[in-house]
């Protein structure tokens, strides 16, 4: 699998352009950031196709820039947990404006529903079901590459925020029991930050002690 990462917006958030090989123009897209004219101009210098973009969770620092992604790539199917969906639409607060932002990205395409295998562009990826920093945040686990993007669940040497509709006891439950289960040496790759291996934030992550 080959991983471009791009850090967007004011927020630094990690976006992810997978693609299948180095040489193939499909691509699957992990978050937008909250402005993503980088992304854009990132796919079209590379002559990418960004078959789909997967949100982890519907704060705006990590979907608003879907509108700016829809607009370049019409045909791109915006895939999110199906309660974290009407964050996209404002029909539930995306806490956009204690950022500073308001987003209406319009709806999400897919709605994911149940946890379980997911492909676009050749990209296989199970989905792991995390609430804690928002009730429909979702980590994205490839067993094959020994990697799993973590949302902002779990970061290195840190863990997510909760005062944005979240729950932290609900947080550390989804880290110990879908993340803490995967190999030890799993690279794990946070909506911010560096990356990371569940092995180190096992040992060493003081908020999971």
């Amino acid at each position: 699998m080959k991983i471009d990462h791009l850090i967007l917006g004011a927020f630094e958030t990690n976006c992810f352009v997978l693609r299948g090989t180095d040489t193939a123009k499909d691509c699957l897209v992990i978050d937008t950031g909250l402005q993503a004219d980088r992304l854009v101009e990132f796919l079209k210098q590379h002559n990418l196709n960004p078959v789909a973009v997967v949100l982890t969770h519907g704060h705006p620092d990590h979907a608003a820039g879907v509108a700016a992604l829809r607009k370049s790539f019409p045909d791109i199917k915006v895939c999110i947990h199906k309660l974290d969906a009407d964050m996209l639409t404002g029909k539930q607060s995306n806490f956009g404006l204690l950022m500073g932002v308001t987003s209406d990205t319009g709806p999400a395409d897919v709605l994911l529903e149940e946890e379980g295998v997911i492909e676009h562009a050749g990209i296989k990826l199970h989905v792991l079901h995390t609430p804690g920093h928002t009730s429909g945040g979702i980590c994205l686990y490839s067993e094959q590459e020994g990697i799993v993007f973590t949302d902002d669940t779990l970061f290195a040497d840190s863990v997510g925020r909760t005062d944005l509709g979240g729950n932290m006891a609900q947080l550390i439950k989804s880290i110990r029991e879908k993340l803490f289960t995967l190999p030890d040496d799993t690279k794990v790759y946070p909506g911010h930050g560096p990356t990371t291996t569940i092995a180190h934030e096992k040992q060493y992550n003081q908020f999971l002690k």
